[in-house]
């Protein structure tokens, strides 16, 4: 008992580190946040984010942080490619919006889009952004430093569980929001939204290196 109590300090500041990092509204909250109002794949989204995250984590806490701040070069090419990532999704997500074809509310369940696409995207939107890997692997894992031995570990198992507890909650939330979705006007606001939220991030991205 006395062990669980020494740990819970570092694991609650890795918990609340965690979560704060991940809530920040991006490309990849958007689209787990709209397939998750299409019930789409949900599980499969959630969990390539969550483990994402965790061995992202991991790494950090093992020191991968230092190897990344060194190599400053590597950031950059993700930062292009991520950015032009974004600029296209941005413009497919605008294309819904205009297109009431596209807009449907949650019917068709995970027959909704392709398994192999929607993996792709998922994969791309995660490890395609620099952001993730400065919060993940440069700050959590700088951070963690600050702990001695098990109460790094502690600590890292906080951030995890944060990610956790985050991406399946907005996954899954989502289909309480379905009604509001019902209409195609509320699908319309949000697909305008994620293209904003995709430029955004790319001009973010993609302004540096211009």
């Amino acid at each position: 008992m006395g062990e669980t109590f020494l740990f819970a300090g570092p694991y609650i500041s890795g918990l609340l580190l965690g979560t704060s990092l991940i809530i920040a509204i991006g490309a990849q909250n958007a689209y787990v946040l709209r397939q998750g109002l299409l019930r789409s794949h949900v599980f499969v989204i959630t969990t390539i984010c969550f483990l994402s995250d965790a061995s992202l984590i991991t790494a950090g806490i093992m020191g991968l942080g230092t190897f990344i701040e060194s190599r400053q070069g590597w950031l950059v090419y993700v930062s292009l490619i991520g950015g032009i990532f974004l600029l296209v999704y941005g413009a497919l997500a605008l294309r819904r919006a205009i297109d009431p074809g596209e807009l449907k509310p949650a019917e068709n369940g995970n027959g909704k889009n392709n398994l192999t696409r929607v993996v792709m995207v998922t994969l791309a939107l995660t490890w395609g952004n620099p952001h993730v890997y400065l919060d993940t692997v440069v700050l959590i894992g700088g951070l963690s430093a600050g702990y001695p031995g098990a109460e790094r570990l502690s600590f890292g198992l906080g951030a995890i569980t944060g990610s956790a507890l985050w991406f399946y909650s907005l996954g899954y939330g989502a289909r309480f929001l379905a009604p509001l979705f019902a209409q195609p006007t509320a699908w319309r606001v949000l697909d305008l939204a994620i293209a904003a939220v995709m430029w955004a991030l790319a001009y973010s991205l993609l302004r540096p290196l211009i």
